[in-house]
């Protein structure tokens, strides 16, 4: 049997995944239902575009459901209880100075569930993340990324 692989995410993230589920289990799916329904009435089911839709839409719902009850089932939930908080790890919000003379960035480091950049939270499995992950606050790191190594100083980890 193949291995599971683990979704590290914080309280807040596997909450968050928990109130999707419920969503697209009691909402959701009830709305397609219907959509299909309706979809039927048009008539012959060959050529229903709407039906097809929603088929389509009925699939993607389940599948999404599949996977976020997997994710559910396999969460490892992000504990900073950690004396050492200087170190860079799962859950900590991380400042960085690229050098030589970047900009300061912060990003916290989360499992790859509820990375969204967008908000400030990168996943574990990015090159940033996966670079400055053990490492501590005043050391400089190379950060490879597709457009070359990138150089940075930690400068706070919280």
């Amino acid at each position: 049997m193949a291995e599971e692989k683990e979704f590290y995410m914080t309280e807040d993230g596997l909450k968050k995944l928990e109130e999707e589920l419920e969503f697209l289990k009691i909402e959701r799916r009830q709305e397609v239902v219907e959509r299909i329904k309706i979809a039927r009435d048009f008539g012959d089911l060959s050529e229903n575009s709407e039906y097809d839709a929603a088929k389509d839409e009925q699939a993607f719902v389940e599948a999404r459901i599949v996977q976020v009850e997997n994710m559910i089932r396999n969460a490892v939930i992000i504990t900073n209880e950690e004396e050492n908080s200087g170190i860079v790890s799962l859950g900590r919000t991380i400042t960085f100075q690229e050098l030589p003379d970047g900009e300061e960035e912060s990003y916290t480091i989360v499992g790859s569930a509820e990375a969204d950049p967008f908000e400030g939270k990168i996943s574990n499995d990015s090159p940033i993340a996966k670079s400055l992950l053990g490492h501590a606050i005043g050391e400089e790191v190379i950060v490879p990324t597709p457009a070359g190594e990138m150089n940075v100083k930690i400068l706070n980890v919280e």
